[in-house]
């Protein structure tokens, strides 16, 4: 058994059980190369329940609703930890809401939300465990590869 260390921050979130190799792609989903404080990446922890899984911590920040619902979108089996003078204050799994607006793009390209700057992406989440959206605007449906998060 292998000893981690891991720098632990007083304040901040931090992103468990993301799956292995989406940590980078996470890291730029949510422009946190710009972040002016500690952001750790951990690529390849052990997990139990998933084999290995990548761990992101963010000092000095919790992740706003629309931030989780970008990481439910690529990583729905992640964890969001909600620390607070170096203790765990809020823990939950990420879920994906009913309605997601202004996070992902239509992959129509003859969609309205494509062409005119002042229409609003909505999508309605349509399946349960899979991730399958219906854009409210051209009503087609789109599977997990098809979808872009912006």
């Amino acid at each position: 058994m292998r000893a981690y260390k891991v720098y632990a921050i007083k304040d901040g979130t931090v992103i468990d059980h993301i799956p292995d190799g989406q940590g980078m792609g996470i890291i730029d989903l949510l422009n946190l190369r710009q972040w002016n404080r500690t952001v750790t990446l951990g690529i390849g922890f052990h997990s139990k329940k998933h084999g290995k899984k990548d761990v992101i911590k963010i000092e000095d920040k919790e992740l706003t609703p629309a931030e989780v619902n970008k990481i439910a979108i690529v990583a729905p089996t992640a964890t969001m930890n909600i620390i607070r003078n170096h203790k765990i204050v809020k823990k939950f799994n990420v879920e994906l809401p009913e309605t997601l607006e202004g996070i992902v793009k239509c992959p129509n390209p003859a969609c309205v939300t494509n062409h005119d700057p002042v229409a609003t992406t909505r999508f309605f989440k349509e399946n349960g465990k899979k991730i399958e959206l219906r854009c409210a605007y051209c009503e087609r449906y789109f599977k997990e590869h098809e979808i872009e998060v912006i």
